[in-house]
């Protein structure tokens, strides 16, 4: 198995700052352009794991780059050039502080929330006897905060309004574009036999329009089920099978962490990491239809510095 890359520090022409996410190393060129360089680090409950996933950080940047450009038409997105297998470099936007968050079904957070007793999320009340992974009547968009440090929050959309977080007219757009994405989303899946049940989407803007940024419709900001499975599972109750890192937050629950107080993540063992890997190459192939063809390099992270500086050169 391939070494995961989980830590860069490029010396870039320009380099103005560096933003190190749970996942992706984010370097400002000249307030110009953002080199967003997809690690394979991994977290869950809002907390990084120590070991990274080989071909994760492939996986996420190709799915992205697909995506951006299928859905190009709906919104215009940051995206200029993937230079690397996993570096994708496009326009500096000022982002907005929360993230669109939008589900088909009830699952994942929102089931968690409703097992608890809670009948709304984000100010929309929920009807009673709804059971885990029921499709919505119609989606829900439950948008978060944008936490730079520890857990993001639900937050409604009028409190988002009230604290100026986003304009009302603003706001709008957003949930427009985000119930637009989702539909062209859902759209591809079920060409690929599956299911988008619930992702997230980021926006900023930029000389007055707004922009699609970050990733869209990968395995770490989506949930996807096999739609040929779906309804069987579900008149059964039988557990759908994910395809998301929800396996990953799967184990370290079965391992007995949950990111709450008091917990310490356990050691994820090297063929507990291998079967992780392989499970981001099933998603990428079923998502895309495609076959993964890893990108090998004797010095990966040299690799992805030369292809940076290559293409900085070329815009320069």
């Amino acid at each position: 198995m391939a070494q995961a890359i989980i830590q860069t520090q490029f010396n870039l022409p320009g380099l103005k700052d560096l933003y190190k996410g749970k996942v992706r190393d984010v370097y400002n060129i000249n307030d110009e352009y953002l080199v967003m360089v997809v690690t394979d680090r991994i977290s869950a409950f809002d907390v990084v794991l120590p070991k990274g996933i080989p071909y994760k950080g492939q996986v996420l940047n190709q799915i992205a780059s697909r995506f951006l450009d299928a859905t190009s038409d709906i919104v215009p997105n940051w995206k200029i050039s993937t230079p690397d297998p996993m570096v994708t470099i496009g326009h500096k936007v000022e982002p907005y502080e929360v993230e669109m968050v939008i589900r088909g079904y009830l699952t994942g957070h929102a089931w968690r929330e409703y097992r608890s007793g809670k009948r709304s999320i984000c100010g929309i009340p929920l009807p009673e006897g709804m059971k885990e992974n029921q499709r919505f009547d119609q989606p829900i968009i439950t948008p978060t905060t944008k936490a730079h440090e520890g857990h993001d929050e639900d937050i409604s959309r009028d409190e988002i309004i009230r604290q100026g977080l986003v304009s009302e007219k603003e706001y709008v757009q957003l949930e427009n574009y985000t119930r637009k994405l989702f539909q062209r989303g859902t759209e591809i899946a079920k060409k690929k036999g599956l299911i988008l049940v619930d992702t997230k989407y980021e926006f900023g803007v930029k000389n007055d329009t707004i922009y699609l940024i970050d990733e869209i419709h990968t395995p770490d900001s989506s949930r996807y089920f096999y739609l040929d499975a779906y309804q069987n599972n579900f008149d059964n109750g039988i557990k759908q099978k994910h395809l998301s890192k929800e396996f990953v937050r799967q184990w370290l629950i079965d391992n007995g962490f949950q990111g709450l107080e008091g917990q310490s993540l356990p050691d994820m063992p090297e063929s507990t990491i291998n079967n992780v890997s392989e499970r981001y190459i099933e998603l990428f192939e079923s998502i895309t239809g495609e076959k993964f063809e890893p990108t090998e390099a004797e010095d990966v992270e040299a690799r992805i510095e030369n292809n940076i500086k290559h293409f900085l050169k070329k815009a320069d």
